[in-house]
């Protein structure tokens, strides 16, 4: 642990008085969950705070207290900006183009670019809401119930409700800590990971009908005339990746999300340890890390998934 970049941004929080906090765009839990962790601690210890996801929030995670202050848009001065859980700048969105450099970066990413003043990267824990739940303390910042679901929520999702190979006994034990707050864990992981909607389960039935698999890859494909038809009104996965990385006999699972703006969303899961997913994803100028990653390609669909499954086999000698 660097203990003098922990020092330095307990002071910068202290300092500061007009907040905004900015995460990637199609948020995860893990993204919400760091965002209100960091977000609603600093509002309690009387700062200003903006908190902004340029997507919204999901209707998916709009049970957790204090989701219905996150906006979508930036209004008024500020004297710091964090970003939490980005890989890189962009991924905050457009409207952050010309926001200037944030001051603060926290995330988990082993990809992650760098990109702040003070830069908060500990690539070995399991979520950014992980390092949160370390170091808010530290910050002389309260873990209060409503803050600890939003962590835990960060850190279920991220792990898949800590079934991926980088679960650690720490990141049980930083989910017992979040738990002694008083949060029901059984009832965030059912809702984080388990609930599903009657679209999103129609949505994941397309998804489902259009798997393939060959040379150690299985892989989905969601259109957007399945998504209309489904009736699903995200423009992400409904988290079907986690179902399909979970088909055995495969070391990668991949789903390619066909978007309205001409762009195609790629997710990647390492199903076989030892394979890292997240050089691939680089590669397209994504980001991520070893078990998990993701890309948004510009492009036709079929021509996206031909290339990308192309330049996986070869960068994974599948």
């Amino acid at each position: 642990m660097d203990t003098e970049l922990t020092g330095e941004i307990k002071d910068r929080l202290a300092a500061a008085k007009n907040i905004v906090i900015a995460s990637h765009v199609r948020p995860d839990g893990d993204a919400i969950g760091s965002l209100l962790g960091i977000g609603l601690a600093l509002r309690d210890a009387g700062k200003s705070v903006q908190m902004i996801l340029v997507d919204g929030v999901p209707s998916s995670f709009r049970y957790l207290e204090g989701s219905e202050l996150i906006k979508k848009e930036i209004s008024g001065d500020h004297d710091t900006f964090i970003t939490v859980d980005c890989a890189d700048f962009k991924r905050t969105g457009k409207i952050f183009e010309n926001f200037g450099q944030p001051d603060i970066n926290i995330d988990h990413h082993k990809t992650n670019e760098r990109f702040g003043k003070l830069n908060l990267i500990e690539a070995e824990e399991v979520a950014t809401a992980a390092i949160l739940t370390n170091h808010l303390p530290e910050w002389d910042l309260k873990i209060t119930k409503p803050i600890a679901a939003a962590l835990l929520t960060g850190v279920i999702t991220d792990t898949l409700g800590f079934r991926t190979s980088n679960t650690t006994p720490e990141s049980l034990r930083q989910a017992a800590t979040l738990m002694e707050s008083g949060v029901n864990m059984p009832e965030i992981y059912m809702r984080a990971l388990v609930t599903k909607s009657f679209p999103a389960a129609r949505y994941w039935g397309a998804g489902l009908s259009s798997l393939q698999s060959k040379n150690d890859i299985v892989w989905g494909t969601l259109t957007l005339i399945d998504r209309k038809a489904a009736g699903y009104s995200g423009n992400d996965d409904a988290d079907l990746i986690n179902m399909i990385s979970s088909i055995d006999g495969n070391k990668v699972g991949m789903i390619f999300v066909e978007q309205s703006d001409g762009h195609v969303k790629i997710s990647w899961r390492a199903i076989q340890a030892g394979v890292d997913v997240s050089q691939v994803a680089k590669h397209f100028n994504g980001g991520g890390h070893a078990a998990a990653a993701g890309a948004d390609i510009k492009g036709a669909l079929i021509e996206v998934q031909t290339e990308v499954l192309t330049k996986t086999r070869e960068m994974l000698n599948l």
